[in-house]
């Protein structure tokens, strides 16, 4: 057996594993592609319960997106000011706002539902301030593709599970996990980790007594016998 091949393999029984301990993941339905970008944007480098109240103040303040493009900078901060980085997001909003509708003459993205994965991150990581990360998560939750999305837990988790040297970058990391990820099992990894991340290995002190991926992790036991006491 080849070590991708391995790999692939403790991919799938992480994610049986994690189904098990947390539940299968449910999505509910898709919305506007083009909210999905605004939303993701707003929820770079903050929590989920800031980013969404910064979209629900965003979309509470401004009737539709065209507004949001014509709209002063001043004002989209205003409204997005508890997302944090408002000064910014909100800038960075507005102009692929602009971006987007000088070029397709209105603001949607649907059309890339029936594109290419492929072609769809290239053209939404053509965007400053859309790095691979932000342009997987809209292709994934509001298209449905399998495109895998790797955040700082994910990154963490499968460093610490062995599916990536001990080295690999999160930007590295983008293009090494999706060659171990078979398509139908993208949103559960991604979803998976995200959950086990948060809840059990965390960066600072793991919870490695009670982790349901133990025997499957490389890191795990070293960390467990060196806190143990002497």
């Amino acid at each position: 057996m080849t070590a991708r091949q391995h790999a692939r393999r403790k991919v799938a029984a992480v994610c049986r594993r994690l189904a098990k301990a947390y539940g299968p993941v449910e999505l509910g339905e898709r919305g506007p592609v083009l909210d999905e970008l605004i939303a993701t944007i707003l929820s770079q480098n903050t929590s989920d319960t800031n980013s969404h109240a910064a979209f629900e103040e965003l979309s509470r303040r401004f009737p539709d997106w065209d507004a949001v493009r014509r709209a002063p900078v001043k004002r989209i901060a205003a409204a997005i000011r508890r997302g944090g980085l408002a000064d910014q997001k909100a800038p960075r909003i507005k102009t692929i706002l602009r971006a987007i509708h000088r070029e397709l003459g209105e603001l949607s993205l649907e059309f890339l539902r029936d594109v290419p994965p492929a072609e769809a991150m290239e053209y939404l990581t053509r965007f400053d301030g859309i790095g691979p990360k932000t342009a997987a998560c809209v292709l994934l939750f509001a298209c449905r593709k399998p495109v895998l999305p790797v955040d700082t837990h994910m990154h963490r988790v499968s460093r610490r599970l062995g599916l990536i040297g001990p080295n690999v970058d999160a930007a590295r990391a983008h293009d090494e996990l999706p060659r171990l990820v078979p398509p139908r099992l993208v949103l559960d990894f991604h979803v998976g980790l995200i959950r086990h991340g948060r809840r059990v290995c965390k960066a600072r002190n793991p919870g490695c007594e009670e982790c349901p991926l133990l025997d499957l992790c490389d890191e795990g036991p070293r960390l467990l016998e060196r806190s143990r006491p002497a």
